[in-house]
């Protein structure tokens, strides 16, 4: 498979153009499986984290059977679904298809709540040929008989997992219902839980499985560490960071909204370009402050785990996790927000006495030690060392050699399709 080419599937004519223009000519892992068994009218069930050209790995089949069909589609109908479960990931999946038509004259129609309705609907009473939607917006369309989804006969389901987190399994199931009978589909998430199993069981015939990485690992070349510290003593030390020269971009994890608003409001009091992203906010507002971090307005963005999801810019050198997450599992989405498309990241922890319970739950499903077994009597304010020797992360400092960055196969080759998600 190691010679394997874009060329070698026998994509469309204008697909293997746009690839070329855009540099593309060795895919990725999760490609070189996926594509030709979609190609083939196969459904697949792919375990993929985030950075591994997943997008890709289902839009371009989509397109190539897209372009093979005749006429436009039916008046208020989509030819192709994709469901994601936020509107960062929406987006950035309909870029994704948009750059892979290479021009030719595939429709697309983004149906997502908080943007304007009326354009939705202008859209789709045309007919389309690829809707990427969130599952509330989705169903309120159809609902009102905007939209009938008895004629899609592509669908993907994306991050199936972070689906179940946010409550849209039912949503999923009412709407997988409506669909065509005998569409070809494909289910991708970063981890299986038990009832993310049931629905992909449910939803898929015969898939041909398909998987990049261990669950719950990390697959990019990371950096991690982390730091034991009283929580007042977290602003200062936070600011330290991404005040450093080789912080180029960097995305902070707060676990509430509230607190993703004062991390990023005590930043910008100590001189520091940032703002925050969360699912209070407005679309405009959280698009805003996405285009500032992408073109170096503000260097950095904080986020809450949802509205993190999707969210792919080019040259994140760190991320820090100002809170620890709940779900240990979202640790692994979070720092794969760095060491993209074979680039190093550095993500650092800053871990209050009462976070250590949640810090060892990450390094049981990582298999990274990231503090020393025993927290008693260690002194709060000096960084921690992890078992294999590393110094503390400080962003000046020169790196040691890669002994321990993970670089598990499933990141991006130069001159592979990274995608989106």
């Amino acid at each position: 498979m190691t010679d394997l080419t874009f060329a070698s599937f026998g994509l469309a004519q204008p697909i293997t153009n746009a690839l070329a223009r855009t540099g593309f000519d060795t895919p990725t892992p999760i490609q070189a499986q996926a594509i030709g068994p979609q190609l083939e009218g196969r459904d697949i069930l792919g375990l993929a984290q985030t950075g591994t050209g997943k997008t890709a790995a289902f839009a371009l089949p989509i397109l190539h059977h897209l372009l093979g069909l005749q006429g436009r589609p039916t008046p208020g109908t989509a030819r192709a679904l994709v469901l994601a479960p936020t509107r960062e990931l929406a987006v950035q999946i309909q870029d994704e298809f948009r750059r892979f038509a290479g021009g030719a004259r595939i429709s697309t129609c983004l149906v997502l709540g908080g943007t304007s309705r009326g354009g939705q609907v202008r859209q789709l009473s045309r007919g389309v040929d690829v809707l990427i939607a969130t599952p509330g917006r989705l169903l309120d369309l159809v609902d009102d008989r905007k939209v009938r989804l008895d004629e899609v006969r592509w669908v993907v389901l994306d991050e199936a997992d972070r689906m179940l987190d946010m409550g849209f399994v039912k949503p999923v199931k009412r709407i997988v219902s409506m669909l065509h009978p005998r569409r070809q589909s494909a289910l991708f998430s970063a981890t299986m839980p038990e009832e993310v199993s049931g629905l992909a069981h449910s939803f898929l015939k015969d898939p041909v499985r398909v998987e990049v990485a261990p669950q719950s690992t990390v697959v990019t070349k990371i950096e991690q560490s982390a730091e034991l510290l009283e929580g007042p003593k977290k602003r200062a030390r936070l600011a330290q960071i991404v005040s450093g020269e080789g912080v180029e971009r960097a995305i902070v994890f707060a676990r509430t909204k509230r607190g993703a608003d004062r991390v990023a409001q005590n930043l910008v009091k100590d001189g520091i370009g940032a703002d925050a992203i969360h699912g209070n906010k407005a679309q405009n507002a959280r698009q805003k402050a996405l285009n500032n971090f992408k073109h170096g307005t503000i260097r950095v963005l904080v986020a809450t785990d949802i509205a993190a999801r999707g969210i792919d810019v080019k040259g994140i050198s760190h991320v820090v996790n100002f809170d620890l997450p709940d779900e240990p599992e979202n640790y692994v989405h979070r720092i794969g927000r760095t060491g993209r498309n074979g680039a190093d990241g550095i993500a650092i922890s800053l871990v209050a006495p009462d976070e250590v319970k949640k810090l060892r739950a990450v390094e049981r499903i990582t298999g990274e030690k990231l503090l020393p077994g025993s927290v008693q009597g260690e002194e709060s304010r000096k960084p921690q060392r992890n078992r294999r020797g590393n110094g503390p992360a400080n962003p000046n400092a020169k790196r040691r050699p890669n002994r321990r960055r993970r670089n598990a196969g499933g990141r991006n080759k130069p001159g592979s399709a990274s995608s989106a998600a």
